[in-house]
């Protein structure tokens, strides 16, 4: 169907043209870009350096990482745009107002999504953000304002998840059409108390400034990949490696997708955002070749520096891919 926005623009509502395109992709990259990672001193990521979160953000190349995502042949990238902890890539006025912090506190005064958008997009290369189901419960004072810290198996409450979707949905009415998928962790039935309802909150968000932005809502790591709630639109997939395929294209109406990391070892949030190479790229070009057949897509997770340089070993194996494919 079609809708008219505020400036009279026709825009068109097909969720199964968005899953076409993201299935056309093949293949992209996951970064996870955070104050823990690449502004501490003993991970590579922060080149031993640690500043102020503003600084951090500032530093970020969007042109060079563009180019070198553009050289890997890479479909689409996805970033975090928080997780734990207060620190937000771009300006919110929610997350400012409910957790009475000023601009550049918590959220950055850039707005790094925008300026990853216009240099992505020099190169059709879609944008992906990732959220979280918990809020900021790492940064405590903050995390009280929203209403959800430690213990976390309590469980999520409905004020919660309003004040926490305000800030999702900021994001997403700023950006509309520029954000192509949502990749929502953290939305546990059984750690976090989460239903169908309150999750159907956040979806909602994410579908106000893009209707045909797909949503994934990640229910945890499973042995198979498989639809954790029944209106997403592609799986989560999450796996701790380039094993599991597809079964079918389609779970219900959600796109196939997993997203799996290429580093080896551990750091703040386990084996994910870090630099070494799991797998070669004559395994990863079969396993992605696998796993398109089979109906799905693939996303796979690297290590990024904090000036939005990839490591040269896992950049030379996915250049490696994306020729080979």
């Amino acid at each position: 169907m079609y809708k008219k926005d505020g400036k009279e623009n026709m825009q068109i509502h097909d969720v199964r043209a968005a899953q076409d395109r993201f299935y056309s992709k093949k293949w992209g990259v996951f970064n996870h870009f955070l104050y823990v990672i690449q502004n501490n001193p003993k991970y590579p990521n922060s080149y031993g350096k640690q500043t102020d979160w503003n600084t951090l953000v500032n530093e970020f190349d969007t042109e060079t990482l563009a180019k070198n995502l553009h050289e890997m042949g890479a479909g689409y990238y996805v970033i975090t745009v928080m997780q734990g902890t207060k620190y937000m890539l771009a300006p919110n006025n929610a997350f400012d107002k409910i957790a009475g912090t000023k601009p550049g506190e918590a959220c950055s005064t850039r707005d790094l999504i925008e300026d990853l958008y216009q240099s992505l997009s020099k190169y059709d290369i879609d944008l992906f953000l990732y959220f979280t189901g918990d809020g900021p419960y790492k940064s405590v004072e903050e995390g009280k304002k929203f209403g959800f810290t430690e213990p976390r198996e309590v469980g999520v409450t409905k004020p919660f998840v309003e004040k926490w979707a305000s800030v999702l949905e900021e994001y997403a009415l700023r950006y509309g059409n520029k954000i192509k998928g949502w990749w929502i962790d953290g939305c546990y039935k059984e750690y976090f108390k989460y239903t169908d309802e309150l999750l159907g909150i956040y979806y909602k968000a994410c579908k106000k400034g893009n209707p045909n932005a797909l949503v994934s809502l990640n229910n945890g790591v499973g042995e198979a990949i498989g639809l954790g709630f029944s209106f997403e639109d592609f799986l989560c997939g999450e796996q701790n490696d380039f094993t599991v395929l597809p079964t079918q294209r389609f779970y219900n109406a959600a796109q196939a997708h997993i997203l799996a990391p290429l580093g080896v070892g551990e750091c703040e949030i386990g084996g994910w955002g870090i630099f070494g190479v799991k797998r070669d790229a004559e395994y990863l070009t079969d396993y992605i070749k696998k796993v398109n057949q089979a109906g799905g897509v693939l996303t796979i997770d690297v290590g990024v520096y904090r000036d939005g340089k990839f490591d040269e070993e896992q950049m030379e194996v996915l250049k490696t891919v994306g020729k080979n494919l």
